[in-house]
């Protein structure tokens, strides 16, 4: 399509009817309307707390197309930047993580400062090359600043931007899906954050569409036959199959706000312990102690587990066995970059630490046995969905059509047991909503959050 219209988008995706044209994931012009109307207006997760620790450090992050600079100035302030100068626009940061005081642009010698003892406003340019000769008194610095994003938050360590002014609080946008991310941030023994992030960022291309990655982590249960491979292998935290026996998990979908997960609902009772590392006693051992301090923590309090999750629109993580979060960064219709980060209990004892990250190695990543069938599966659907012929041709998201109902204890969502597409159709029908526009009052319902239930 040379354009895309709204009557166009309309007609591309039936969610309620459960049926998607391959358009979306090769189409030129509607990946760059996503760029425009779904990545310049979500919250995006851009990093972690641990990857910037000590003032003036740096990492260099995505936000769709657009690349970013993520920062912590001298007064400890987390700022997130447009990685491109505002004379030319030239790439100010080209290395992925480092410490600066001041950013200098390569190509023509413009620097920029956000430490606040310097300058009034972060980010404000306080470097130019023949200044008196070239300029006088007539270059406004701060109106030649760099491009500040607006919106930035810290939820348990990690990092969260948004470009959109009158974009809603994140924790608006998160809703209860928050409960499961917290099950991945969260200490194993029940505290609030704890965790860290070990073995940096793994960065790795593939040749797929986005939504192909986001709509995996979402609620694909039924995709395990293409894993029977690694489960005969045994690279499981125990020893034995792919990971270690879990308990049923329903898909629950977050219906207004396109977040999906494989999970269970919130109850109040631990489940019997199970042991995760049986062949490693020392490691079993903590495992062990940590699972009594956390049902002595939570009490009766609500908790939840899951396996899998996606917060729209390309935040995926698992938060058991693997721990570890996936970006998905849009590189153009048929290519995306994905990023790994390892989570760990930041106390925990350090053969726990190694016995995790050597797990989470075998299983995720470019080199993780697991992902390997993903990335396969993605790569051939994408390419086989570019021929003339195939693109006539529907894809089918039809399972457990009607089946959804209710899911208790969390608002806005629903269960529809474990093998369903309706988290898949959620997305799907979220993605239509931003990109036939709208705005805030008509993309956000008004309330979506457990304290709020509690306060009615």
């Amino acid at each position: 399509m040379d354009t895309v219209s709204e009557q166009d988008l309309r007609r591309l995706v039936d969610a309620d009817n459960g049926t998607v044209s391959r358009e979306i994931f090769i189409d030129r012009a509607i990946f760059d309307r996503e760029m425009a109307r779904i990545f310049s207006r979500a919250w995006l997760f851009v990093g972690h707390e641990g990857l910037i620790p000590k003032p003036d450090d740096f990492f260099a992050s995505r936000m769709g197309r657009d690349p970013v600079i993520l920062t912590r100035n001298r007064q400890g302030e987390i700022l997130v930047f447009l990685n491109s100068c505002t004379h030319r626009g030239m790439k100010l940061c080209r290395y992925d993580q480092g410490n600066a005081r001041a950013f200098t642009c390569p190509y023509h010698g413009w620097s920029f400062s956000t430490n606040r003892d310097i300058v009034d406003e972060p980010g404000e340019l306080v470097g130019v090359p023949h200044f008196e000769a070239g300029y006088g008194d007539r270059l406004d610095r701060r109106r030649w600043g760099l491009v500040r994003c607006p919106n930035v938050t810290v939820y348990k360590g990690t990092i969260w931007a948004n470009w959109d002014a009158g974009a809603p609080p994140f924790l608006d946008w998160l809703g209860d899906m928050r409960r499961y991310l917290d099950f991945a941030l969260d200490h194993r023994d029940g505290r609030p954050g704890g965790s860290e992030v070990i073995g940096g960022v793994q960065k790795w291309r593939v040749k797929t569409n986005w939504k192909f990655v986001a709509e995996n982590f979402a609620g694909d249960m039924y995709h395990d036959i293409s894993h029977r491979s690694v489960d005969a292998v045994g690279i499981g935290p125990g020893g034995k199959g792919r990971r270690d026996a879990q308990r049923p998990r329903l898909a629950i979908g977050f219906s207004a706000l396109g977040h999906g997960v494989l999970g269970e609902l919130p109850h109040t009772v631990e489940p019997e312990y199970a042991p995760t590392f049986a062949s490693d006693p020392e490691v079993e051992a903590y495992y062990r102690r940590i699972y009594d301090d956390r049902v002595r923590n939570l009490g009766n309090q609500p908790r939840v587990t899951n396996s899998v999750g996606t917060i729209f629109p390309n935040m995926s993580f698992h938060s058991r066995q693997p721990r570890t979060i996936l970006i998905t960064h849009p590189i153009s219709p048929t290519e995306v970059e994905l990023w790994r980060l390892y989570l760990v209990d930041a106390d925990a004892p350090q053969p726990v630490k190694d016995a995790a990250r050597h797990y989470y190695l075998r299983y995720s990543g470019p080199g993780g046995m697991t992902e390997a069938d993903d990335m396969e599966n993605w790569t051939y659907a994408t390419d086989s969905s570019a021929g003339a012929i195939a693109r006539r041709h529907d894809f089918n998201y039809q399972l457990a059509l009607g089946h959804a109902k209710p899911a208790p204890g969390l608002r806005g969502a629903v269960q529809s047991g474990t093998y369903s597409e309706e988290n898949q159709r959620i997305f799907y029908r979220r993605w239509t909503q931003f990109m036939t526009g709208g705005d805030w009052s008509e993309l956000m319902p008004q309330t979506t959050s457990v304290e709020a239930d509690n306060a009615d």
